[in-house]
């Protein structure tokens, strides 16, 4: 069983995802917050969210700042944006705090609840229309930027692992990775823990945003 805080400002969008991610038997809603703050109040309070469901804009304590707060004292909690907003600077800024994954809520409910389960299995999700808009962002436009391999090279990363880099970088998950290279899950489990090792950090997120301003 999954369990998820909903955060929202909104008290009418706040039991409509309550409601509509209740529905699915393989999640639990634990509780629901109306901004950041308030969020890690419930968990420091005894609350046992796996996966938290992130508002971008509130009052108070917004979903960039909440999810930061929440990272810092609860590393191993995902969570994922869900706002109506494609707004660049919190697209950028929500991932570098930690966020494992941001959608629009404009989904249908069945992708909010699949979105939960990704990331709650520990892979990256970002709505296609943001991953394009982040790629572009990130990714240098200058004639002389450098290639992938170039700007890897200095890793100790292997030919595999930097393909490996370059598809998490483009939201695929461990399955989506094995079914494309024909590997197994286990292996490419192997893969992202050597990479997370060689480049110093935390999780796939951290992996995409490194590939993206690096290439």
């Amino acid at each position: 069983m999954i369990s998820v805080l909903i955060v929202d400002d909104d008290p009418f969008i706040r039991e409509s995802l309550k409601l509509l991610v209740g529905m699915d038997a393989e999640v639990e809603v634990i509780g629901a917050a109306a901004h950041g703050a308030e969020a890690l109040e419930l968990l420091e309070g005894g609350a046992r969210a796996d996966v938290v469901l992130m508002d971008i804009r509130m009052p108070v304590c917004d979903g960039v700042e909440g999810t930061k707060r929440i990272r810092e004292r609860f590393p191993d909690v995902r969570v994922l944006m869900l706002t109506t907003f494609d707004d660049d600077d919190y697209i950028v800024e929500a991932l570098q705090n930690g966020a494992s994954g941001y959608l629009l809520k404009n989904i249908p409910p069945d992708r909010i609840i699949q979105g939960i389960k990704t990331v709650h299995d520990g892979n990256m999700l970002i709505h296609p229309d943001i991953a394009r808009k982040l790629t572009g962002m990130l990714r240098p436009t200058s004639h002389n930027a450098p290639t992938e391999p170039a700007a890897l090279d200095h890793y100790g990363l292997t030919p595999a692992e930097k393909n490996i880099v370059s598809l998490i970088a483009d939201g695929l998950s461990n399955k989506e990775i094995s079914a494309q290279l024909f590997l197994s899950e286990g292996t490419v489990k192997n893969y992202v823990t050597e990479i997370l090792g060689k480049l110093s950090l935390r999780d796939r997120t951290q992996i995409a945003i490194f590939y993206l301003k690096k290439v």
